[in-house]
């Protein structure tokens, strides 16, 4: 995949998320640690760890994304379907993302 547009900070519940960077950089925010992670790096983020990813290159990241145990790919299936109507001003929008997310053991934290 490519990264299009920032993930906001959130936390799988359930999931283990692993991420290997194909092209460009890719930003991380895990835990309480930034890092960039460049071609040929591979990052694992356990469930229960929030985490944030964020371009870091022009063009954004290409990316080859595994979660365990599956079901991603039905998250991202909602994703699409919604369309922009999880979008404030073309950002991820926690506040909107959140029922959709709910439903694959995912929280986007919200801001106060």
């Amino acid at each position: 995949m490519t990264l299009a547009r920032d993930i906001p900070r959130h936390t799988h519940h359930v999931a283990d998320e692993c991420i290997y960077v194909l092209d460009g950089e890719l930003g991380v925010d895990f835990a309480d640690r930034s890092l960039t992670v460049t071609p040929g790096m591979f990052v694992l983020l356990p469930h229960g760890v929030p985490h944030a990813l964020r371009a870091v290159s022009v063009p954004p990241p290409r990316l080859l994304q595994i979660s365990s145990p599956g079901g991603w790919e039905c998250y991202l299936e909602d994703l699409f379907e919604a369309g922009p109507s999880v979008l404030t001003d073309g950002v991820l929008d926690p506040v909107k993302i959140n029922p959709i997310a709910a439903r694959y053991d995912i929280r986007y934290e919200e801001s106060a």
